[in-house]
């Protein structure tokens, strides 16, 4: 007796935990092939870059690091770069060994939150960190003091840890002195140690057994792991600057979505934690470098399930280089170099920690932005999420509706995306199709 054509499924996750801002997910299956894969993002347009026209370049820093609550540094640095490259001026010694120590704050700190509290309840069987807590409170207090320990960097020299206000086109509206610098060794000191052991416990978690092939793209700088500088490279043989990133990044809109999905000529593209590890680990400190060997982490990594021990390498790098910039720090005499304004059009990328975030600007004489362009890391990572799902579908299609959605929010969990930066889902929708 030959079987009943396969009805119309609908799956349908209400409200997901672990996740921020507001989409949905629909996979086509036909015949018991994927036909179509659509992350929709629904979260309303946000006007960033429209409320940035017109405001003195003086504004940016404060307006941009609203965008995000979680990685509001990342989009300051942007900006500050693209102004400073307008205005003729380059950042050195110890104010840019700064940028670097606030930024490893928020790696720390981003990094932290998604590794302990968004995506290890999916490897230990957990709908919440909270449910987890009730069985691992030991390894969860660890995670939420590692995280403490990065927003006490992004205190000291942000002015708070959540949208800082200290960070200006030039530098900083205020510099540390070395002992308040001194003060957070202790704690940093522990969080080293504390990275350590969760390398080693992320390693030991049980992986899907899904590896691709992966167009990966990172800054990649010749003395540096990189936060603020260096050169766009992707697998595919491209090396360019920022200056160039619109001649081979594409953004386009689609019908399902009201984020933006960037293309590198017209090709998805993977950045983030395993695009900056596998183009520059031989930047790595040494610890880290120690937790590869000693937990035998052999790069490329090529399965995006992998993507919570890139993340967790980069909290020991972080913490690692913290203490170095702290050591060798001394208060530089002004807090931000002198300014000439100047018109013109500057172009900057960064690593965010969920990937390259690239900010362009124009700017009059009088310093006011005429115009402002932001491409964030998860619009960047938005297509080949999608193309993720594709290739991971196909197992997931005899299993329960609830199970099959479950699964796919761990692949787009294993991203990170963010609320600001193209935000995450709500409910997924299964539509089985047969020709029959």
């Amino acid at each position: 007796m030959s079987e009943e054509p396969e009805q119309t499924r609908t799956i349908a996750v209400d409200m997901v935990a672990r996740v921020e801002g507001e989409g949905a997910l629909r996979v086509t299956v036909k015949d018991g092939t994927v036909q179509n894969v659509e992350l929709k993002i629904f979260e309303p347009p946000r006007f960033f870059e429209a409320f940035l026209k017109g405001r003195h370049y003086e504004e940016v820093p404060d307006i941009v690091a609203r965008i995000c609550g979680i990685c509001p540094i990342a989009y300051q640095m942007s900006a500050v770069h693209a102004l400073e490259q307008i205005f003729g001026l380059r950042v050195e010694g110890a104010l840019h060994d700064l940028r670097r120590l606030i930024y490893c704050g928020e790696w720390i700190e981003s990094h932290a939150l998604h590794v302990y509290l968004l995506q290890a309840p999916d490897f230990l069987g957990y709908d919440s960190a909270v449910a987890m807590a009730k069985d691992h409170a030991t390894i969860v207090t660890r995670g939420l003091r590692l995280k403490k320990a990065g927003n006490a960097i992004m205190t000291l020299l942000g002015g708070r840890s959540v949208h800082p206000v200290s960070v200006k086109v030039g530098g900083f509206s205020r510099v540390p002195l070395r002992r308040e610098l001194e003060d957070l060794k202790d704690e940093l000191l522990w969080a080293r140690d504390a990275a350590v052991e969760t390398v080693r416990w992320v390693t030991d978690f049980d992986y899907p057994d899904f590896e691709t092939d992966y167009n990966y793209v990172a800054l990649r700088h010749p003395d540096e792991y990189p936060f603020n500088e260096g050169q766009i490279a992707a697998t595919s043989g491209l090396q360019i600057s920022a200056h160039e990133f619109e001649q081979h990044f594409t953004e386009h809109q689609v019908a399902y979505s009201n984020a933006l999905h960037c293309t590198l000529q017209g090709s998805p593209y993977m950045v983030g934690p395993l695009a900056r590890l596998n183009w520059n680990q031989e930047h790595l400190t040494p610890l880290a470098k120690q937790a590869l060997a000693d937990n035998n982490i052999a790069l490329p990594l090529r399965n995006p399930f992998y993507g919570i021990i890139a993340r967790s390498i980069e909290i020991l790098y972080a913490l690692e280089e913290s203490l170095g910039l702290i050591e060798r720090y001394e208060a530089p005499p002004l807090a931000a170099a002198p300014i000439t304004v100047r018109a013109g059009i500057g172009m900057a990328c960064t690593e965010a920690p969920r990937g390259m975030l690239y900010h362009r600007y124009e700017v009059d004489g009088d310093g006011v932005i005429r115009d402002a362009k932001i491409v964030p890391p998860t619009s960047q990572n938005q297509s080949r999420i999608e193309q993720d799902l594709r290739l991971f579908m196909p197992r997931l299609l005899r299993l329960p509706d609830k199970e099959a959605a479950l699964a796919c929010e761990r692949v787009i969990r294993c991203y990170d995306p963010c609320i600001s930066c193209a935000t995450h889902f709500l409910n997924l929708e299964i539509r089985r199709e047969s020709s029959a």
